[in-house]
């Protein structure tokens, strides 16, 4: 039976699919079969037939080395660099969270290991119409617990215990915590995350610095983090 792990973020353009990829590499090199999977992509190129390119999808392939198909990481891909709701609107289709679902049983039923990214944060809309849904219907629909991805940097107190405390609210469970762009031997980066786990009770899980193309944590203790998936 497959396991899987939601990874969400304090916001947008924080790092998710490159922490998504050192999280499926880690996996890959410990042999653990690991795959990759995203609702909604937002902001991708295409390829000369017109075709768009998922591009974290692509990102994540290439870096893990994984021969996961790029088709089944996600089941709605868009150009415009918008939230997933507005992007769908304008250029369509609309997401259905059957669709979503869908996708991930697939995934799940082939590989051992799923990390699902969100887009942007917990509250990202990924449908805005006659239906209404967000990153967390997904994560409630799916049954994930999720890693948390956050800067390291100035700002980061206000929107990790934001972030976490919604969705203690949510009833989203919340496994930990990965800081991004980290500077060992930074006061103010040793404070931000001494204060962000005082704050949330959550566990610092790894750091990771720019260029980074290791995650510093125990493979067996990363994959321990993912939990049975109901299909």
């Amino acid at each position: 039976m497959a396991k899987g792990i939601f990874l969400t973020g304090t916001g947008t353009d924080i790092g998710k699919t490159y922490i998504a990829g050192l999280l499926v590499k880690t996996l890959a090199e410990a042999g653990k079969r690991p795959a990759y999977y995203k609702a909604a992509m937002s902001g991708n190129d295409r390829r000369p037939d017109g075709s768009l390119i998922p591009g974290d999808g692509a990102f994540v392939k290439t870096f893990s080395g994984i021969g996961q198909s790029l088709e089944s990481m996600c089941p709605y891909v868009y150009e415009h660099a918008w939230s997933p709701h507005l992007a769908a609107r304008f250029e369509g289709p609309q997401i259905d969270l059957e669709v979503v679902r869908a996708g991930w049983r697939s995934v799940c039923e082939r590989y051992d290991y799923v990390t699902m990214e969100g887009s942007g944060g917990i509250l990202c809309p990924l449908r805005w119409d006659a239906q209404h849904i967000q990153l967390e219907d997904v994560v409630k629909s799916l049954g994930l617990a999720s890693i948390l991805v956050a800067e390291a940097g100035l700002g980061t107190i206000n929107s990790v215990v934001l972030t976490a405390e919604y969705m203690k609210a949510k009833g989203l469970p919340l496994k930990g915590i990965i800081f991004n762009h980290y500077h060992p031997g930074d006061t103010m980066e040793e404070d931000n995350l001494a204060m962000c786990q005082a704050l949330t009770g959550l566990p610092i899980l790894a750091t990771v610095q720019e260029g980074d193309t290791t995650l510093r944590m125990d493979p067996e203790a990363l994959a321990a983090l993912y939990e049975e998936v109901k299909l």
